[in-house]
């Protein structure tokens, strides 16, 4: 099983793919649950009241990651789907141009060992002919058996790439929920302890993303930060 994987990773390069949706869509999933807890902060808080139930931001937050895993498990799917049918009509045009050159290459020289044959009235190229043949059959069991393993990495990569892309923004969402499933009432406190959540959670993959792409680990840090920032203060602009 271990060796399947790595040759589906190498025939697909799946991985780089999936991490690169993993990394995108669990900043997102956070990003959007913190916009709904700002909401709650803000528009509860500001009536004067000193708690908010936690079940009515845990209901809200999971409804929203779940729409999102749901959302973008099947578009993933939908689209990696297409673009893998696009690149098999590719390869398989180019199967049959090769397929046609081997084919012409080969009647050419049956052709030339039949004449050679005819005039040295000899029965070693009918062999020749023979060896030819098995050769030409080998090829097209080989281009069968490559196109075969390549459908089965394409639709193993489908699978796993949707699946990440799908249940990155789950995980995503469910990180700034965590103090919530620990009280009844939340106070103004378990949103703070939210947003140090995410805050945690963004620098680590800034820290991430900076080793992967092998740029400077802070650069990557404030650019999320930003995006973490300006989100908040948006959101406070337009509840306000």
């Amino acid at each position: 099983m271990i060796e399947k994987f790595k040759t589906y990773a190498k025939i697909t390069d799946f991985v780089s793919i999936a991490r690169r949706y993993f990394v995108n869509n669990f900043y997102d999933g956070m990003l959007t649950v913190i916009g709904i807890l700002l909401g709650f902060f803000i528009l509860i808080f500001k009536d004067g009241q000193q708690t908010v139930d936690s079940h009515i931001v845990l209901l809200t937050g999971l409804a929203t990651s779940i729409s999102m895993f749901m959302s973008g498990s099947s578009g993933s799917y939908i689209s990696e789907k297409a673009e893998q049918k696009r690149l098999k009509s590719e390869l398989d045009k180019a199967m049959v141009i090769l397929k046609e050159e081997e084919e012409k290459e080969v009647e050419d020289k049956l052709f030339d060992s039949k004449e050679i044959e005819k005039a040295m009235l000899t029965v070693e190229f009918n062999d020749e002919t023979l060896i030819k043949n098995l050769d030409l059959e080998k090829s097209k069991n080989k281009r069968r058996k490559t196109k075969t393993l390549q459908k089965k990495a394409e639709r193993f990569a489908s699978i796993v790439v949707s699946l990440v892309n799908g249940s990155a923004p789950l995980f995503g969402g469910i990180v700034p929920l965590i103090p919530f499933f620990f009280t009844l009432k939340a106070t103004f406190i378990f949103f703070i302890y939210s947003f140090l959540i995410v805050f945690i959670c963004i620098v680590l993959l800034g820290i991430f993303v900076g080793f992967i792409s092998r740029e400077s680990l802070w650069k990557n840090v404030l650019k999320m930060l930003g995006a973490f920032g300006l989100t908040i203060i948006v959101s406070m602009l337009l509840l306000d």
